[in-house]
This record gives structure tokens, sequence and C-alpha cells, in this order.
């Protein structure tokens, strides 16, 4: 049974976390660190911690559940630190939103006799904006928290029991645990997550090119251009690190829609675009009105 979990990354997502477990009734120890003193102490007067560790390598090594809650590359490198400091009968865990490469790392580093068990996660939600201060308790509420283990890694009997608890415990934040292959994860997050950022960031930029020296023009465009340019805040420091290490289905999706906006480009004024927007409204609608 999970008593004391560690937050190492007290953003959005950690603190959330925290928040969340709180609000589901975790009862144990919630201790967290982040490499910006100042989100931490965020973090513990929003009591989604309940202290904030000077050292995270002891923090990690003295807690039964580690959360890594920071970008895909520092996650990586959070990795090779903690193989060394943590045992056989404690759980890793983290949020990245790719995974192949993490669950890669998890198989050289962890899940072998003598190591620390690493369960690569992700949860399907988020803000455009991070920072311990945006946290929400609700935010993993009616979201999916996808899971890459691989079926042929080995654990202590403590340690699969953790696993056991951690999936409780998401359940009871409010998600849906599902399991994928990595590969199938990153492949699929490419085209219902990441497709849709590159595009909001492409049409936010391209936006401010255009009317960026009018700013008045931008209240023209109403609640649909808020809609659709929202995503274009987020930061580029977490989006350069799944770039990097999901290139080449994102590369694929992009150029998909490429062709998907050629298309509509040169049938304006035929009855292909009638179709367009007839897939697109299937799309959109409700599964309950089939019924």
């Amino acid at each position: 049974m999970i008593e004391r979990i560690a937050i190492l990354g007290t953003g959005l997502l950690g603190t959330s976390a925290g928040l969340a477990l709180r609000a589901a009734g975790f009862s144990g120890s919630i201790t967290g660190w982040n490499r910006s003193p100042e989100q931490a102490q965020i973090a513990r007067e929003m009591h989604a911690i309940d202290s904030v560790a000077d050292d995270p390598l002891e923090m990690a090594r003295t807690n039964q559940v580690v959360l890594l809650s920071v970008p895909v590359f520092a996650i990586l490198d959070w990795m090779e630190q903690l193989a060394g400091v943590m045992g056989p009968d404690q759980l890793i865990t983290d949020v990245g939103s790719t995974k192949a490469t993490i669950t890669e790392a998890a198989d050289r580093h962890f899940n072998r006799p003598g190591r620390a068990t690493f369960l690569p996660g992700h949860p399907m939600a988020g803000k455009e904006r991070g920072g311990a201060a945006l946290a929400d308790s609700n935010l993993y509420r009616g979201a999916v928290w996808l899971f890459t283990e691989d079926p042929a890694w080995k654990r202590t009997e403590r340690a699969a029991a953790l696993i056991a608890d951690w999936r409780v415990w998401v359940d009871r934040m409010g998600a849906k645990c599902i399991d994928l292959n990595a590969m199938r994860h990153d492949e699929l997050v490419a085209w219902v997550s990441h497709l849709p950022q590159f595009l909001a960031t492409a049409l936010s930029a391209l936006l401010e090119d255009r009317v960026g020296d009018a700013p008045e023009l931008k209240d023209v465009g109403g609640r649909g251009l808020r809609e659709m340019t929202r995503l274009g805040a987020s930061p580029y420091s977490m989006w350069r690190d799944i770039a990097h290490t999901n290139t080449e289905p994102i590369a694929k999706a992009l150029f998909a829609l490429e062709q998907r906006l050629a298309h509509i480009r040169e049938n304006l004024r035929t009855p292909e675009l009638r179709k367009e927007f007839d897939k697109a409204n299937q799309f959109r609608k409700d599964p309950s009105s089939n019924h």
C-alpha cells in the first residue's frame, strides 16, 4: 500500500497530481521538489505537497513512489540518476508526453532484478500554460491516463503491488487507465495531441505576422479564433522535447495535414468541399446521436 509519494517536478501536472491525490483521499505523505524553489513553495502553500525536499535524490531514495513530472529530456536525465539510487521495492512513474524513448530507457535502467520498477505513464491532460499556480485538483478528472508497460519486465511482489495501487489512485483521481504499446502510443498522440498543437502554433505565428501590428483585429475572429489559437500559447520548452522524441510520427501527421489543406485549397469551388465538411461534421458528431 502506498504511503509515501515524491513528486519530482511541481509544475502544473505535478502539483495537480498532489492536489488530486488529496482530493481523492490519499492520507500518506507527499514530498515535492522543483528546480525552481518558488514553484515548490507554491505547491506546498496550495497543500499539494506536505514538504519541499532539499535533495531530490535523497527524496527519491526514501519514498515508495516517485512521480517524474518534468519535460521528456529531463525525465530521461532523472532516470539515469535514479537508477543507482532506488531499489527493487520502489516504483518510479512519469507523465511524459512521448513514450517510446522513455520506455526504452526504462528497459535499460529498471525493471530487472535488483533495480527499481519503472512504469511509463502519460495523462492526457494539461493546459496551454504551466506552473504550480495553475494547478487544479480536477485536471485529471475525465482524462485518459496511458501506460506503456512492457509485459516482459520483471519486478518484485512489493513493486507489483505498488503498480496496482498507483493505478487505483489514478482511477480515484478521475482518470481512466489504458495500456498501449509505446510505439503505438507515440503514433496515436502524434495525431490527437501533437498535430493540434503544431497546427495552433503555425496558425498563431501566421496571424501574428499578418495582424500582429493591429491588435484590434484579433477581436474580429471572436470565439472561433480564440479556440483555434489557444494552444498557440504553449511553451516551446516542453514541445521541443516532444518534437525531438517523436519526430517521425509528427512529421507524417503534418505532411498529411499539408495534403489535406492543399486539397481544400484546390476545391474551394467544387463539390469536394462539401465532402470535407461532411467528414468533419461526422468526426465531431456525438456518438450517442446515432442511437
